[in-house]
């Protein structure tokens, strides 16, 4: 197991965790703006992985981390309960239905980053597909292990002010989709004695 603090030179408040960080803009701004905070980010296209350290040099950042293959591959390996923040932002959505299990958000996965977050911590998931928001919505609701954060549309429908607009999510609002912005909370375990 790999206890993802000791990544770091400098100790660390949280771990936080982005799956699919594309050019890694979203990443690099939290990073910038939590420097007491380390950062996982998977990717495995070699461009957006080139951009992010590009920013990552430019910014002189040392709490980023990168995976550059399928993070499905090091999530197994990471401690349970390690990780403060996990962000899925605009994956693939896979539409047609014979490819539907390929989607990341499925209950093997799930049961995954069920057991990575720490207790109280919040996965983040966007889409701007209607589809992929259903089946998220969906999926999430059959997990007892998270609380959906939202209260009232505006807690879904709105970015959150700490959440910054990536490239995907500007092309979907040029396009004319409305982007859904989820928010989960991890529940805490349940100790047996």
């Amino acid at each position: 197991m790999l206890d993802p603090h000791r990544l770091f030179a400098a100790p660390r408040k949280e771990i936080w965790l982005e799956i699919g960080f594309g050019a890694g803009e979203h990443l690099a701004w939290q990073a910038v703006s939590h420097p007491d905070t380390g950062f996982i980010g998977c990717e495995v296209f070699k461009n957006g992985i080139a951009i992010l350290l590009r920013s990552i040099d430019e910014g002189g950042l040392d709490n980023v981390r990168i995976w550059p293959a399928d993070a499905r591959l090091l999530l197994p390996a990471l401690l349970p309960a390690s990780i403060g923040r996990i962000f899925l932002l605009f994956p693939d959505p896979w539409p047609k239905v014979r490819h539907a299990e390929r989607r990341f958000v499925c209950p093997p996965n799930l049961d995954v980053l069920a057991r990575l977050l720490a207790d109280g911590a919040e996965l983040r998931i966007a889409s701007d597909d209607p589809g992929y928001i259903v089946w998220t919505l969906m999926q999430m609701r059959a997990r007892p292990e998270f609380e959906w954060l939202a209260r009232q549309p505006a807690d879904w429908q709105a970015r959150p002010a700490d959440w910054p607009e990536t490239r995907y999510e500007a092309k979907a609002l040029v396009a004319g989709r409305r982007p859904a912005y989820l928010r989960y909370r991890r529940r805490p375990r349940i100790m047996t004695p």
